[in-house]
């Protein structure tokens, strides 16, 4: 199989899923005590907590601006290009608010002040959260409508659960937070998540032949497609990166991860419950 091998032969289904499981309790652990702490599953961005955005042209350190502000809920500043700075703040009061605008339009003329309210914030973040499940339950419905087997489908949608909770917990470690721009890269993976399952399942149920053959088979093509993503993916994070696009750095950081636990969760998760299924008795 060229530069893949990929026999797992030797191990039982319990064996394969084990590693998986047991890192998307630890996941689950994760979502959990950030929902606690925060109010949702992955920390909020501007986008959904609410607050101020100024865009600034400045040759101002980091350190400058922070002492600029003290006294303001100052969360980031975030560096651009050509002495670009992108500073937020968290939800203030009218009145702080009308202060900061003041100090701004002293100090920076030129600045960009953008305020996101935090009931259209509380919109937003309903809205996401909408899409992300509205999405899921359409993903589920095509898998289960094209195979019409409870466990293979089951399967398939367990491991772009998997997926999603992983890369969630992941982006709460890593202080990535939760805004349009990464809500639209877990779209993104709920659709990258299913493709290599669904190669999968087609392959081990739909197909003539030995499990094993069918498996390395499956997973030749699969690892091909996906370490392709990942290549492109990559180029984007380094690119974006070096040119500090913050939105589009996060969108690349947030797919990277997705997919290198899609392929935990697929060539593990999803093939130890269908070596179980074929081995009882399923399929062909």
């Amino acid at each position: 199989m060229g530069l893949f091998h990929y026999n797992i032969e030797k191990y039982s289904p319990k064996q394969l899923v084990i590693i998986p499981l047991v890192l998307l309790a630890i996941s689950l652990v994760v979502l959990a005590y950030v929902t606690l702490t925060a109010g949702m599953p992955v920390r909020p961005g501007i986008d959904f907590s609410g607050g101020t955005a100024i865009s600034v042209i400045t040759p101002d350190t980091t350190d400058q601006i922070q002492a600029t502000f003290t006294g303001y809920p100052l969360v980031s500043i975030s560096q651009g290009l050509n002495n670009g700075k992108f500073i937020t703040f968290g939800p203030m009061s009218d009145t702080q608010y009308q202060s900061l605008t003041a100090l701004v339009e002293s100090k920076y003329p030129d600045a960009q002040i953008n305020q996101i309210g935090e009931s259209f914030g509380k919109t937003l973040q309903d809205q996401a959260f909408i899409a992300l499940i509205i999405a899921f339950i359409g993903m589920a419905i095509v898998v289960f409508v094209s195979f019409r087997t409870f466990i293979p489908s089951v399967a398939v949608v367990l491991s772009a659960f998997a997926d999603m909770v992983m890369t969630a917990a992941m982006m709460n470690v890593l202080g990535i937070q939760l805004t349009l721009g990464t809500v639209a890269a877990l779209l993104m993976l709920i659709g990258y998540s299913v493709d290599s399952d669904i190669l999968l399942t087609t392959r081990v149920l739909k197909r003539q032949g030995k499990l094993n053959d069918k498996l390395a088979g499956a997973f030749h093509t699969g690892i091909i497609m996906t370490s392709t993503t990942i290549a492109a993916v990559t180029v984007l994070l380094i690119v974006s990166w070096a040119g500090q696009v913050e939105v589009v750095e996060e969108i690349s950081a947030v797919l990277l991860m997705g997919l290198f636990f899609d392929i935990l969760n697929t060539w593990l998760t999803n093939v130890g419950i269908l070596k179980w299924y074929v081995q009882k008795g399923g399929g062909k």
